[in-house]
């Protein structure tokens, strides 16, 4: 009967053989045509070695966002510049001559058919306001008068003339006006816009150590996968090699073998991921104007000793730290002031305008003094005398002929004033933002916190997933005992394989997504995050990671089981 059993047991294993064994020849066709037809292996790449440190300084001499950026501070010094153009002093000149002919129209016109007058003017002014709200102007005059009307005494006449004036608002605009109030808010502008700078940089910073940390997990992921198929490979030639002495069904290798190409396609995805993750970075890093920009391999290094001591964080201290150093806070705070000091220049403007004035002006008048026989009508020339140009000046600035005048002038409106809805109005914009302030800090509060404790909760992840990933060794090195005395199975072997890769793989991503949310709170105490880390839950403040089946074990070496 056992010789009977035997005898049907070999003939059932030689049936499944012939079944089998072209189905896997023709498998193993297809492969070796499908590589007959790959392209030739692309040439050499450089390969360019960088730790984090050295990624961060690239990233912050050549990131486009922040080069961008960084002009925005430029920019509002331009435009404090332009608000203090206000009180830039202003020259006026003028340049005139006229000729006129009149009919003579009186008896001063003389007998004469024609009165000749030719005029020439020259007249040079200053004004300015100045930065405490007061206003000057300088004027002087100057015209040549040249005639042939007999009634000038000074043919031609020389005249000119000094005028100062000076206004001082004394209640509307005196500690406070429109170009002050330019000023004060372009200034605390220019402070807001370093502050968007200093976000930017932090989110540079923290994009790059992101991709960085992404790019390390990437490369050490396809090592494991390639351990993975190389362990594969090994299970599927001893299996064969089973079969050929009789000890193992055909039908075993089918599984090997699916069990390979289920790697060999893990590893093609790895490799994948690779450029994805070296193309994240290097648009992160590198000036896109080089040579190389595109070609060059990216190795991170020098990373595995950040994981020899893993800390916990403070929740509280890095909340008291955040509420002082946010970027956005701070900038919601200078706004605020923006708004404050809004408030101060509208309620000055509801005051009454109230200004003193002051006017001095100096006259002089010369030229070729014509001299007549008295009389009336003038008798005929009977002498010249020449007072000059500059006899003229000195009568002039030495205030010979003064004028001079001094008054205040007073308006207010009767009703409500423009001022007046400005006042209530900024009001209202004041205490609104004094709660969008309060939101502000809440909201700033809680994603620190939450910031917080992901980093702890990726400490003791690490410590889990290292536990988990031990006993799958254990248990992979215990299958395949067992299946090597044949108390085991394939199947099971294979399991424990791939349960060893996901505990890898999850050791790995804890160790990441520790050294990523470790980048996230450092830096969401100086600005709010952006895109590129580790997503902050919502609600509850979970961890969003999702752990794949995809491994690496490089960042692993060197932990103790």
């Amino acid at each position: 009967m056992r010789l009977v059993m035997k005898s049907a047991e070999r003939a059932l294993a030689a049936a499944v053989l012939v079944v089998t064994l072209p189905a896997w020849g023709l498998a193993q066709s297809i492969s070796t045509s499908a590589a007959a037809q790959q392209p030739a292996a692309e040439p050499a790449r450089p390969t360019k070695t960088l730790t984090i440190d050295e990624a961060v300084r690239l990233g912050l001499e050549n990131n486009l966002d922040l080069l961008v950026e960084r002009i925005s501070p430029l920019v509002q010094d331009q435009n404090v510049r332009q608000v203090q153009t206000a009180w830039t002093p202003n020259l006026t000149g003028l340049f005139n001559y006229n000729s006129a002919e009149d009919p003579p129209d009186s008896l001063l016109s003389g007998t004469r058919e024609t009165v000749t007058t030719d005029t020439l003017v020259g007249n040079v002014g200053v004004a300015q306001l100045l930065p405490w709200g007061a206003n000057y102007s300088v004027g002087w005059n100057n015209n040549r008068l040249d005639t042939n009307n007999q009634f000038y005494t000074f043919n031609p006449r020389l005249r000119s003339g000094l005028a100062l004036s000076f206004e001082q608002p004394l209640l509307r605009n005196f500690g406070t006006d429109t170009t002050r109030t330019q000023l004060v808010i372009a200034k605390r502008n220019r402070e807001i816009s370093d502050e968007q700078l200093r976000s930017t940089v932090v989110n540079t910073v923290r994009s790059v150590k992101n991709a960085f940390w992404e790019l390390a997990y990437a490369i050490n992921n396809l090592e494991a996968q390639k351990q993975s198929l190389e362990l594969a490979r090994q299970t599927l030639k001893d299996n064969q090699t089973r079969v050929r002495v009789g000890t193992m069904a055909p039908i075993d290798i089918v599984e090997a073998e699916s069990e390979v190409a289920r790697n060999e396609e893990a590893v093609i995805v790895a490799e994948s991921a690779i450029t994805q993750a070296e193309d994240r970075l290097r648009a992160l890093i590198y000036d896109m104007k080089a040579p190389d920009f595109w070609t060059a391999t990216l190795e991170p290094t020098g990373y595995q000793g950040q994981f020899q001591l893993l800390q916990p964080v403070s929740e509280q201290e890095a909340v008291t730290s955040a509420l002082q150093k946010r970027s956005d806070l701070i900038q919601a705070r200078k706004q605020l002031e923006n708004v404050d000091t809004n408030l101060k220049y509208y309620r000055n403007q509801v005051l009454p305008q109230l200004n003193f004035q002051a006017e001095l002006n100096g006259a002089g008048v010369g030229g070729t003094e014509l001299i007549r026989e008295p009389g009336f009508p003038p008798g005929p020339v009977i002498g010249e005398a020449d007072y000059g140009f500059w006899n003229v000046q000195g009568d002039v600035y030495s205030f010979k002929y003064p004028t001079w005048a001094l008054g205040v002038t007073l308006s207010y409106p009767l009703g409500t004033s423009a001022a007046e809805t400005s006042v209530a109005r900024t009001k209202l914009e004041l205490q609104q933002g004094q709660l969008q302030l309060q939101n502000l800090e809440l909201q700033i509060s809680t994603q620190v916190r939450d910031a917080a404790r992901q980093v702890n909760t990726n400490v003791k992840r690490v410590d889990a997933t290292r536990s988990s990933r031990v006993l799958s060794e254990r248990r992979l090195e215990a299958e395949q005992k067992k299946f090597g005395v044949g108390m085991s199975t394939s199947f099971l072997v294979f399991q424990a394989q791939r349960d060893l890769t996901s505990a890898r793989n999850a050791e790995l991503r804890a160790l990441v997504d520790y050294a990523k949310s470790r980048v996230d709170y450092e830096a969401i105490q100086e600005a709010a995050l952006g895109g590129g880390g580790i997503a902050l839950a919502s609600g509850g403040g979970a961890l969003a990671t999702t752990v794949g089946t995809q491994t690496a074990t490089a960042i692993t070496q060197g932990q103790s089981r």
